[in-house]
């Protein structure tokens, strides 16, 4: 019961944190304009993992950069720390457990809200369970706070898997760390993503 009021006081004081923050936090919508996503409907994405520039799975990003449907707006870290740890097959996952782990770096993008980002949806397996997208506030080198989304562990074993890695995260997903790191391809043929997740939690440390 104590550990459930931690976890829920954490997320308490992370919303506070965000709410008085107030007119500080800033929109960065970067649709139409020559520099700008095509369109104004737009969606505003940190990714800490396998989609950043130089990793594996940044070739859909720069798909989606060549008809303007993502914009690079650099780096950025989270105002808050955050659990990022690695799991099975070297995939890395940011949970949502605000307050532990460490600050994370990061990169944001301005992406179309339709095409964009349906297909990272589809990449992080939104629907399938594997990640949640959800508001975070991160912050660039200039010290503008932005309120944006990312791809979280989902809930229903994100705070296991923080457990399962000892509760020790990381403050950068490295290039070292992303060369572990295994395409669906080349996993085993019966390879399935939430039963991979729970084998994993269910091994011993």
């Amino acid at each position: 019961m104590a550990e459930v009021e931690s976890k829920q006081q954490r997320q308490q004081q992370y919303r506070t944190q965000v709410k008085r923050r107030g007119s500080c936090i800033e929109m960065a919508i970067g649709g139409g304009g020559e520099d700008g996503v095509a369109g104004n409907d737009v969606t505003l994405i940190f990714v800490y993992g396998t989609l950043k520039r130089g990793f594996y799975n940044h070739r859909l990003i720069d798909d989606l950069m060549r008809p303007r449907h993502a914009v690079y707006l650099g780096p950025h870290t989270t105002v808050q720390p955050f659990p990022l740890v690695c799991g099975p097959h070297g995939i890395p996952y940011l949970i949502n457990l605000p307050g532990c782990g460490h600050r994370v770096l990061g990169e944001l993008y301005s992406v179309s809200s339709g095409h964009a980002r349906s297909r990272l949806d589809d990449l992080e397996g939104v629907h399938q369970g594997h990640y949640e997208r959800l508001p975070i506030v991160v912050v660039d080198g200039g010290e503008r706070v932005v309120e944006v989304e990312a791809y979280f562990a989902h809930r229903g074993f994100g705070e296991a898997l923080w457990k399962r890695c000892g509760e020790e995260g990381l403050s950068e997903f490295s290039v070292e760390m992303g060369q572990k790191y295994v395409r669906r391809e080349d996993r085993p043929p019966h390879s399935n993503f939430i039963g991979d997740i729970h084998k994993f939690i269910s091994e011993a440390n």
